[in-house]
């Protein structure tokens, strides 16, 4: 359900925030009177909101941080006034169309000087399907104007966002997770476009087995042997590419699989799809094995999560 809240007070506004997002803390730039608005829905995993108010610095502090809780990103997409946004050392002047994203595990800042109005997702890092030291690369970077991708995402964001008050659930949830996907390209294109120094060659490579693994994961033959025929080098290089990941090879591919099976799981548009074959359409074709893993990671068997995929926190 789309749903409307507004606070008349900074006191008020600082409970909304945090609320509706993550702890956080907040200080009123100006003295005097403050309005604010949200205005959104939760999907699933994925929150899709649209802030009003008035100017404001909000922080994400290591304190609120030590508290624990899910990681999530966030996504921001400026609509109107500007932003500033500042994490890992690094600081993103957010004008209307830009975008950024920032971790909710580590500390930020967002600075906004007047009146401003911007669209906020939050959602599980888990769902971006991209190494966290990657996307640590890319937190509080400006994308917008000149930006290919982000050019085209930005306004799609915009537009599926002002159609949140009538969208029916099931396609507001699948719209939400195509926004995520969208997201995780234009992210993997910045990734892997950018330029880098011989010593960071052993990443790239990293990087480039990892795509490829997310490309093919619906083939149940993928494993350490194809993978490393596919990039010609040897099984045991690629193990040793690997060593330097939290994951093993197999590790990696069976971890993205699970989480491809999730989210087909959690989608209401696939409730009519056989347990069986969501785990087969992702590569897991034997269906005690699918259940006997997806147990063992999530806690419930695929059709207790069907039944009740609460979100996560």
């Amino acid at each position: 359900m789309y749903q409307i809240e507004e606070a008349d007070s900074f006191a008020a506004w600082r409970r909304l925030i945090s609320s509706t997002f993550v702890p956080l803390e907040a200080e009123q730039v100006r003295p005097g009177p403050f309005t604010g608005r949200i205005g959104g829905r939760q999907l699933h995993d994925v929150g899709i909101m649209r802030l009003d108010a008035d100017a404001q610095t909000v922080f994400r502090s290591p304190a609120l941080i030590s508290r624990g809780g899910i990681g999530h990103y966030k996504l921001s997409l400026q609509l109107s006034g500007h932003g500033l946004l500042l994490q890992d050392g690094r600081e993103a002047l957010l004008s209307p169309g830009d975008v950024a994203i920032y971790d909710t595990q580590r500390p930020y800042t967002l600075n906004f000087d007047d009146s401003f109005q911007t669209l906020v997702l939050m959602f599980p890092q888990h769902l971006l399907g991209l190494a966290a030291d990657d996307v640590a690369e890319l937190t509080a970077v400006s994308m917008g104007k000149g930006n290919r991708l982000a050019e085209a995402v930005a306004p799609f964001v915009a537009s599926i966002a002002s159609q949140l008050p009538e969208l029916k659930s099931p396609i507001g949830h699948r719209l939400a997770m195509n926004i995520v996907d969208l997201l995780s390209t234009l992210l993997a294109d910045e990734i892997y476009s950018r330029p880098e120094s011989s010593t960071d060659n052993h990443a790239k490579v990293l990087r480039r087995i990892q795509y490829h693994i997310e490309a093919n994961l619906a083939d149940p033959t993928l494993g350490p042997e194809a993978i490393a025929a596919a990039h010609h080098i040897a099984t045991r290089t690629l193990h040793k590419i690997f060593s330097a990941s939290s994951l093993t090879v197999a590790g990696w591919i069976r971890v993205r699989r699970l989480e491809s099976c999730r989210r087909d799981l959690a989608d209401p548009l696939c409730a009519h799809v056989p347990i069986g074959e969501i785990g087969a359409r992702w590569g897991l074709v034997d269906a005690a094995h699918f259940s006997r893993i997806f147990r063992a990671s999530f806690g419930q068997s695929p059709s207790q999560y069907r039944s009740n995929p609460a979100p996560v926190r």
